[in-house]
């Protein structure tokens, strides 16, 4: 995504400097308005966040032409015209057999007066600029820019826009494919519940069934509410609570296999149980505590789990005092490069970098023979919750 982010500073830095040598050395209207309106980018960007459809491409036209600083812009794919705004609706017919041929070639065609027919005298539209957008090697729409005149400028600019409009649909379809993903492997952690953890649990369970029933129903019941929530239909976000209590679930299962040897600690401030947290964000984490914290160590492990109120965050950290991790291997599993026991991490990481932000993401801080604390940070409002706090389910 780097290289897709340095383009887009790329053709803006491209569209800036164009205007600027306008500026200084003709002064033209179009120029000027280029220059004025630059910040008319940021605004289309924002249309185009989920790629280029009919709405989006409406949307973003309004804010392009100023962009230009031309009388009229138009959008078209393959399928016809996305868009015009400006002078000289009338013209919109003509725009899908002018854009096939950037279709088909890719180049940029620069059109004059006598392809731009019109019955009007009195019409600004003399010319025009079709410039490719291109993803992928692969010509996906067209810009095209109609003005009275069209100087080297105007087709320098049209050309910087529409790389600008590609660098757009690339991050949208990144950021679709980096939803995809997490889903996906959201799916896979629910499915793939620790054949371990079950096998574990319904022995645990099975060795009360004669010495304490009581204990084995209470015990059953956890374990079904357990896959139940693991595999329940939901979206993205759940309230902290709800991830809690399924944690009281897990744990209740796990003392019951490891008895004393397993101490666990927690404390959560009340006024962060309604903040939204990812889905089976938290168990993994805490699956992960047992695993090196309890299972790998002998004598008895301890397992910390708070949340804090940081303001406008909340801060959910789980701790052990186990076996730790080499640094350098839970780096290169967050980083996607080795997967293994802490792989439930790595889709963490994942989804609260997505779903938040890169700077959301896990914080591991752990070394062999030194335990292991995994922090990290929701913020209490977040657009997907409305009002930034989930109720309970």
């Amino acid at each position: 995504m780097g290289g897709v982010v340095v383009a887009a500073v790329a053709a803006l830095i491209l569209l800036v400097s164009g205007a600027l040598r306008l500026r200084d050395r003709l002064g033209s209207p179009e120029s000027t308005a280029t220059y004025r309106t630059l910040h008319a980018a940021s605004t289309a960007a924002r249309h185009l966040r989920d790629g280029l459809d009919l709405a989006a491409a409406g949307r973003a036209a309004r804010d392009l032409r100023p962009l230009l600083g031309v009388e009229a812009v138009a959008l078209a794919d393959a399928d016809g015209v996305l868009a015009w705004e400006g002078a000289g609706e009338y013209h919109r017919d003509e725009v899908p057999r002018h854009a096939q041929v950037v279709l088909d070639t890719g180049r940029t065609v620069r059109l004059d007066e006598r392809a731009i027919t019109c019955p009007d005298p009195d019409c600004p539209l003399r010319s025009a600029i079709l410039a490719p957008v291109v993803c992928e090697n692969r010509v996906v729409a067209v810009l095209a820019s109609y003005h009275h005149s069209a100087s080297s400028d105007l087709v320098r600019a049209t050309e910087a826009v529409a790389d600008w409009i590609a660098t757009q649909i690339d991050l949208a379809e990144l950021s679709r494919e980096r939803t995809r993903v997490a889903e996906a492997e959201l799916r896979a952690l629910r499915a793939q519940i620790s054949p371990h953890f079950v096998y574990n649990s319904l022995a645990a369970i099975a060795s009360f069934v004669r010495t304490d029933p009581d204990r084995a129903r209470e015990l059953l019941l956890e374990f079904a509410d357990f896959t139940r929530y693991s595999f329940r239909s939901s979206g993205p976000l759940t309230s902290l609570a709800d991830e809690l209590v399924n944690i009281e679930r897990y744990l209740a299962l796990e003392e019951a296999r490891f008895g004393e040897r397993m101490q666990v600690s927690l404390l959560v401030a009340p006024e962060v149980l309604g903040v939204a947290v990812p889905s089976f964000a938290i168990q993994p984490l805490v699956e992960n505590a047992v695993q090196h914290g309890i299972e790998a160590k002998s004598g008895v492990g301890h397992i910390s789990i708070s949340a804090q109120d940081r303001g406008n965050e909340a801060e959910i950290a789980i701790e052990d005092d186990g076996a730790g991790a080499d640094p350098e291997a839970i780096r290169a599993v967050l980083a996607g490069q080795q997967s293994g026991d802490h792989v439930g991490l790595a889709n963490v990481d994942a989804r609260l970098r997505q779903i938040f932000g890169d700077e959301y993401g896990l914080v591991v801080e752990t070394a062999l023979g030194a335990g292991t604390r995994i922090s990290f940070r929701v913020p209490k409002f977040h657009p997907q919750t409305k009002t930034g706090t989930l109720g309970r389910s």
